[in-house]
């Protein structure tokens, strides 16, 4: 039980007055049940084989919990929003120490779930009494703290982290989710026919970004053999005319127009101006799309803007719900917890996500910025990678460090 105490005892260092309260009593707790179990042993008698067990078990699942909570996680890639740089099916490590882990929100949880108990125990037999229930207690509630680690968030760095919209959660149990950083604190991002620029310079682009293609034939059809071995699997025919809309690489596309029977291929993209409502801020003073979005600033902790009611709606969200201040406005006028004010100074760094698959990717041109109280790790490498439509297991990926 030596791994529980010394969780109480980093609490006790890095929680301030209210963790340090917390700490204490969640430390009076744990050792009661220590000394519970420790009466129900007679010590003259030698350990049986159930205690040995026992102690193996606790000790494995209390290590297993730390290393997972501040040094390491493994993570499974669900979707195709990083395609084809992440693979649905690639399961990867997570450090916790490249930009330091977080003191857990909700400390009291279940081992190794992360907010829900799963639907089923093996197979299709079901998780009995909680299955798909809520695998944690919020009975105590620490603030936001981050260890020291080894770095910060780079420009293009591919990150885990908490999605920022899950309100109904404790930040540190909302979905995780994992997408390349375009756009750390205080930089302008934006986005001009589909080319990313950050400060005024376009971006260094990954190297296996994807995007929608129109692709047209005479008429007849691509052998889907053919689009297997270039690797592309989103998308397919739509049309009986030859039309299909394939998601690839660029270089994929330029293989797809040499195709005897491809009369052209045409990357798609909305035109600037073109609003879409369900872009962030969803506003239609800001007439801004997946192809060509922003000029946007990511807020720095410590940076103070001139707030109006023309930028308030880039900004309200980070003001009210992420550091939770009271906003009212009358007219043209702001008011921040009662007081008129003109300006807003951030309290946390923020960051802008990107899928690398940019037409198939839920991100921050969606939902906006990412506070740094949600993000979790860095992804560092694929130790195991697995085609889920039954190709096996794909060797070439495993061990492979992400860049």
């Amino acid at each position: 039980m030596t791994g529980l105490n010394l969780l109480m005892l980093l609490s006790l260092l890095i929680g301030g007055v209210s963790g340090f309260l917390q700490a204490i009593i969640l430390s009076v707790i744990i050792q009661g049940l220590i000394l519970l179990f420790y009466f129900t042993i007679d010590p003259s008698k030698k350990k049986t084989k159930l205690r040995e067990w026992t102690d193996a078990i606790v000790f494995a699942v209390v290590a297993a919990t730390l290393i997972r909570m501040f040094l390491i996680e493994a993570y499974t890639i669900p979707t195709s929003s990083m395609e084809k740089s992440l693979l649905i099916g690639d399961f990867l490590f997570v450090s916790k120490v490249s930009y330091g882990a977080r003191v857990p929100n909700t400390p009291l949880a279940f081992p190794f779930t992360h907010h829900s108990f799963p639907e089923k125990l093996i197979g299709n037999i079901p998780f009995p009494f909680v299955g798909g229930k809520q695998s944690y207690l919020e009975w105590i509630k620490w603030p936001y703290k981050r260890l020291a680690g080894f770095g910060s968030i780079k420009n293009n760095d591919v990150v885990v982290f908490n999605y920022p919209m899950e309100d109904f959660r404790p930040v540190d149990k909302r979905e995780n989710y994992i997408k390349r950083c375009v756009g750390t604190p205080g930089d302008t991002l934006e986005v001009v026919d589909r080319v990313l620029h950050i400060n005024g310079k376009p971006n260094e682009e990954p190297e296996k970004m994807q995007f929608n293609y129109n692709v047209k034939t005479d008429g007849g059809s691509i052998n889907p053999k053919v689009l297997d071995k270039l690797d592309i699997t989103e998308g397919g025919r739509v049309s009986s005319a030859g039309d299909y809309n394939l998601r690839m690489t660029s270089e994929a596309a330029d293989k797809v127009k040499k195709f005897p029977n491809v009369e052209h291929v045409d990357v798609a993209s909305m035109p600037r101006g073109v609003y879409a409502d369900y872009i962030f801020p969803k506003n239609k003073d800001f007439p801004w799309n997946v192809d060509n979005y922003g000029p946007i600033y990511i807020p720095k902790e410590g940076m103070t803007i001139e707030l109006t009611v023309d930028n308030l709606p880039l900004y309200e969200r980070l003001i009210t719900v992420y550091e939770e201040n009271e906003l009212k406005v009358t007219g043209n006028t702001i008011y921040i917890n009662g007081e008129e004010t003109s300006q807003y100074t951030f309290d946390m760094d923020y960051y802008f996500m990107m899928g690398d698959n940019r037409h198939n990717s839920a991100d921050s041109r969606f939902w906006g910025f990412v506070p740094e109280d949600h993000i979790v790790g860095k992804a560092v490498f694929i130790w195991f990678s697995v085609d889920r439509n039954g190709g096996g297991i794909r060797w070439s990926r495993i061990f492979r460090f992400i860049h």
